[in-house]
């Protein structure tokens, strides 16, 4: 292929869902310098930064999740969850809920994040030698919750209504005084959806896959999670898990904890919505930087939403404003690019995608390892009198590279 006159050609669109702060910037960057010269990119674009899920009462996110449904694949840049002062600082018209949890419900699929490993970045666990891949449930918990504020004393109850008219409660508390009220939710299916998905990933990597909740206090929600996971694993994968070596068990989420970091890592960890979002964030610094782990969304259907793990580097983002230099990391939105551009390829049948995904991922790696690097990557690294650059000079940097390998 000749880098300069020939672009690759893409046959099908991939969704592209656009962000926030300074993701936003690298975005762009990535796109100018890394994909645009190489690839005629095939998107279906979507504005989901914060001002523009406003100012369409976030309906772009809803658009967005359902085109992902029509094309297959779609690439993800980090967006905000607002909170009271991003309700201040955007003037928004309400608390918008996360982005991912929305998406997340409408393909209802599974988050599975991984560290991406180079050399000379010793992980934090020294025994951690192997990558650990955490799988995330994407549907519901805290993510899809209903939230009140008690103003005074008075009765909380839970009331489920069934379509018979007949009511179900429970009293949640009796408060004395003012206080908060979280409710929260999941289904069968979804929980079910996650077990295979779980499950089907570990047969195909064929990784040990291990599963955690808290059922022990939680003994109707998160024990109804341990059923199901055991109820599926036994009638529908035990065999194949049998036939493969693989292990397949349960233990508490505190217990987990402890197992994960004693191990040597190589095996899948699923847990629930909110467990997954912190352990990924966990294991990922562990591993060295947040800005070094993967993650894409996989539906039951086949529907494939990559991102980067980490959210949108809001301190880098202000210093940006101001018109100071900044050292962001973006290998991991890099991946992000180079995982949907991949998987479009394997769809479609396309070699020539893939092969310029797996030699852009190469150039990342193989540019922090010839002693190119960002300035938090520069901290963690073994490597002596590294060369730290600016945000724009380390993607310049994996293009020169990446130069070398497409030749």
């Amino acid at each position: 292929m000749s880098t300069k006159t020939e672009k690759i050609r893409m046959t099908t669109p991939l969704v592209e869902m656009d962000g926030d702060e300074m993701t936003r910037i690298l975005w762009q960057m990535i796109k100018d310098e890394l994909l645009l010269p190489y690839v005629d990119l095939k998107t279906e674009y979507y504005d989901l930064g914060l001002e523009n899920r406003n100012a369409t009462d976030d309906q772009v996110t809803v658009d967005s999740a359902n085109a992902t449904l029509k094309y297959g694949v779609a690439v993800k840049c980090a967006t905000i969850t607002p909170n009271g002062a991003r309700m201040k600082e955007y003037d928004l018209k309400e608390m918008w809920k996360s982005p991912n949890g929305t998406i997340r419900a409408i393909l209802d699929g599974t988050v599975f994040r991984a560290p991406i490993l180079v050399k000379g970045i010793v992980p934090y666990v020294k025994n951690w030698t192997k990558p650990i891949t955490i799988a995330r449930h994407a549907y519901g918990d805290v993510y899809k919750n209903t939230e009140i504020k008690v103003p005074g004393a008075g009765r909380a109850e839970l009331v489920f209504t069934g379509a018979d008219g007949t009511e179900v409660r429970e009293l949640i508390h009796d408060f004395d005084g003012a206080g908060i009220i979280q409710g929260i939710h999941n289904t069968l299916d979804s929980i079910s959806s996650f077990a295979r998905a779980c499950f089907a990933y570990a047969v195909d990597t064929k990784q040990d896959l291990w599963f955690s909740t808290k059922d022990t206090i939680s003994k109707k929600y998160d024990h109804t999670f341990k059923d199901v996971f055991q109820e599926i694993y036994d009638k529908e994968f035990k065999q194949k898990f049998e036939e493969l070596g693989i292990e397949y068990f349960y233990t508490l989420i505190d217990d987990a904890v402890a197992r994960v970091i004693r191990s040597e890592g190589g095996f899948i960890w699923a847990c629930k919505n909110y467990d997954g979002d912190v352990m990924s964030d966990m294991v990922a610094t562990a591993y060295g930087d947040l800005s070094m782990m993967t993650s894409v969304l996989v539906s039951p259907s086949g529907v494939y939403e990559y991102e980067a793990a980490h959210g949108t580097v809001q301190r880098h983002y202000y210093k940006h404003l101001k018109g100071e230099e900044t050292s962001t990391n973006s290998i991991a939105t890099i991946f992000a690019w180079t995982g949907a551009l991949r998987k479009r390829g394997e769809l479609d049948r396309n070699q020539e995608l893939q092969d310029f995904a797996d030699k852009l991922e190469q150039a990342c790696i193989k540019t922090v390892e010839e002693g190119k690097m960002t300035k938090s990557l520069s901290l963690i690294s073994t490597c002596e009198n590294p060369v730290i650059l600016n945000s724009l000079e380390f993607i310049r940097a994996i293009r020169t590279t990446l130069e070398g390998l497409l030749q």
